[in-house]
């Protein structure tokens, strides 16, 4: 019988100091981000070097073990296939980007942010900044 109150008061501790162990990095501030570079309609070329640069807004919380990417959707930011980056620091604002031969006229780009185990993944389309990869001279 004591083993039973140990272990009904065990639990009630445990659910009394439990709130202190739930991940609140939502309450820490949230993630959002906002393309600079390319603009909208702006038109890019195979090969082209090209700087991506946004502003983002990070969670105030530690941001060891965070990081940035961003990815590219060729169908106006309903599907994002392709990661163009590698894992970013998550404060970097920009990187420089070779244009793929990937024609397409609905270009969006998504500048996501997460931290393994502590702020989940999250995402940052940019659907109004949508731009253009034209096609090479060649294809024509």
């Amino acid at each position: 019988m004591k083993i039973r109150r140990l272990i009904v008061m065990f639990l009630a501790v445990a659910l009394i100091f439990a709130p202190q162990f739930v991940n609140t990095s939502n309450a820490a501030g949230t993630y959002s981000a906002r393309l600079i570079s390319p603009t909208a309609g702006q038109v890019l070329h195979p090969g082209q070097n090209v700087k991506v640069q946004w502003t983002s807004v990070l969670p105030h919380m530690d941001l060891n073990g965070c990081e940035a990417e961003v990815w590219l959707s060729l169908d106006g930011g309903r599907s994002f296939t392709m990661c163009i980056t590698p894992i970013l620091d998550p404060k970097a604002q920009f990187f420089y980007w070779t244009v793929p031969n990937l024609t397409t006229n609905a270009a969006v780009l998504d500048i996501r942010f997460g931290c393994e185990g502590w702020y989940p993944e999250s995402f940052a389309p940019q659907p109004s900044s949508t731009f253009v990869i034209a096609k090479t001279a060649a294809s024509h």
